[in-house]
Formats: structure tokens, sequence, C-alpha cells
């Protein structure tokens, strides 16, 4: 595979505008490890490699484990997410396909329960944000494999 067109250099004023929604999410004060699960699965229902690759090694260099990275797809049938993290990828599912049913009341009032107004607006944000990146990556023909995650605190 090669990439279709390298945006960053044709349009660096795009990336800086995708950098800035991506420094809302990272203030936002949403645990780490739960906005990389985000942008896994949201991921994954896009079908964008490259953001699965940089984002699972990204998750990896956080200290997530290879388990809870393997079954993510299949969250609602492992053992391994809290309620609070099954609420969030629910949430996740249903922004990322929103044409299909919106968001239903009841994911809206399980994920409540566990974040108030602002972080539920700061979930919002985050899968907002890695759907654009998804969007963009797949678009310009990104290609996984080369990226390496900075080290993490």
């Amino acid at each position: 595979m090669e990439i279709r067109l390298d945006y960053m250099k044709v349009s660096p004023d795009s990336l800086q505008t995708l950098l800035k929604l991506e420094g809302y999410v990272q203030k936002s004060g949403l645990d780490q490890k739960l906005v990389e699960l985000i942008k896994i699965r949201t991921s994954q229902i896009n079908g964008c490699a490259f953001c699965i690759d940089m984002h699972t090694k990204d998750a990896r260099a956080m200290g997530e484990t290879e388990q809870r990275l393997y079954l993510l797809n299949a969250w609602r049938e492992a053992p391994f997410y809290t309620k609070s993290e099954r609420a969030a990828l629910a949430l996740t599912e249903a922004v990322t396909k929103i044409s299909d049913a919106g968001v239903p009341e009841d994911i809206y009032e399980v994920t409540r329960r566990y974040f108030d107004e602002e972080q539920f607006v700061d979930l919002i944000m985050a899968i907002n944000a890695i759907n654009c990146w998804n969007r963009m990556a797949i678009s310009t023909g990104m290609v996984p494999g080369d990226y390496q995650p900075a080290a993490h605190k």
C-alpha cells in the first residue's frame, strides 16, 4: 500500500485543526487509558488500520494489557472492562454509528451514571476527534506500521 497524499504537507492548517481538537481531549481530565480504548474501538468500527496500529501501541506504552486490547472488539462478552468503561464504549459505538439509531436514551442514562455533564461532553469530543482522525487517515491512505509511541509518564 502507498499513501495517497500527505495531508500534513498539503494542508498544514488541517493538521493544526485536528491537533487543537486532540489537545482539548488531552486536557479534558478523562482517563488517558480510557481515551485510548475509545480511539481503538472507534478505529475498529471505522476500519482504520493506521489508527488501530497507532493507538494499540500507545495503549501498550501506557500499560494497557494485551488481553484487554485483544478483546476490545468483543467488550460486551469480556469481563475485563469496568462499568464506566463499558458505558463509555457503548457511547463510543453509538456516536460513531450515529446514523444507525442516534444515541439511545438507555446509553445516555448509563453513561451519565458514571460521567457528569462535562465529562459526557468530553467523551463525545474524544469520540468525535478519533472519528475525524480516522476519516482523514482512511481518505488519504495512511499506511500502518511505522508509528512509534512517545514515552509515556
